[in-house]
């Protein structure tokens, strides 16, 4: 998963982007509102974290502006602002949800992955045929038994079931997976691939993790 932090405070972005990057994301840091905005609108990202006064352009304005082109990407506010008007002005402008400052990691983590919990699926489980994975608990289970995955097979796997029946090309899963500034050879991603589909026990590329020749993967459930 990827997320898009527009902080000034360089003390606090680091702080943020080293302790998601612990958490198996994908991270990227604009410490400027034009810079950020510009970022926000040209990449694809799966969340943003937007502070709210900023030099050049404020938060406000760029939750605004990104709304118009991607009205589903979850922003959150990071905000000194402490009044109930100003919680209730920054949800009206278009965030899902806001965190004041200071704040701790764990709640900031929480409320990240409340914004990225599969909608219409229970618990936020994500499921392939008879394989079972946990974002929240970093856990995958086929039928009743634990797939012990790395950190990079089980990022992969998650990008994979959450676009399950949409092809997902190497790009987006190098962008997503690994880093947007990853320029190695894509074929790192045909080995993780191996990899996973030995662990989750799957026949061949036609069983649930499958090749698309040319493009990259996608997640299906076979009949």
């Amino acid at each position: 998963m990827r997320i898009l932090i527009i902080e000034d405070e360089k003390g606090i972005a680091n702080f943020i982007r080293d302790g998601l990057i612990e958490e198996y994301y994908a991270v990227d840091v604009a410490n400027e509102g034009r810079e950020g905005l510009k970022m926000a609108l040209v990449n694809d990202y799966d969340l943003l974290l937007v502070d709210w006064m900023l030099p050049a352009l404020s938060g406000i304005e760029i939750v605004k502006q990104v709304r118009k082109e991607k009205p589903d990407l979850p922003i959150i506010f990071l905000t000194a602002k402490d009044t109930v008007q100003d919680a209730v002005f920054g949800l009206e402008t278009g965030a899902n949800d806001y965190i004041r400052k200071p704040f701790q990691f764990d709640e900031l983590l929480a409320r990240i992955k409340v914004q990225l919990r599969p909608k219409n699926t229970q618990k936020g489980l994500l499921t392939l045929s008879d394989i079972t994975l946990n974002p929240d608990t970093h856990q995958v289970f086929k039928n009743d038994e634990e797939i012990l995955l790395t950190q990079k097979e089980f990022s992969l796997f998650e990008f994979l079931l959450r676009n399950k029946g949409r092809v997902c090309t190497r790009t987006n899963i190098i962008e997503h997976v690994w880093d947007i500034h990853f320029e190695a050879d894509t074929s790192v991603i045909d080995v993780y691939i191996n990899f996973l589909r030995k662990k989750l026990k799957l026949e061949s590329s036609n069983d649930l993790i499958q090749t698309v020749r040319g493009v990259g993967y996608i997640a299906r459930e076979v009949k």
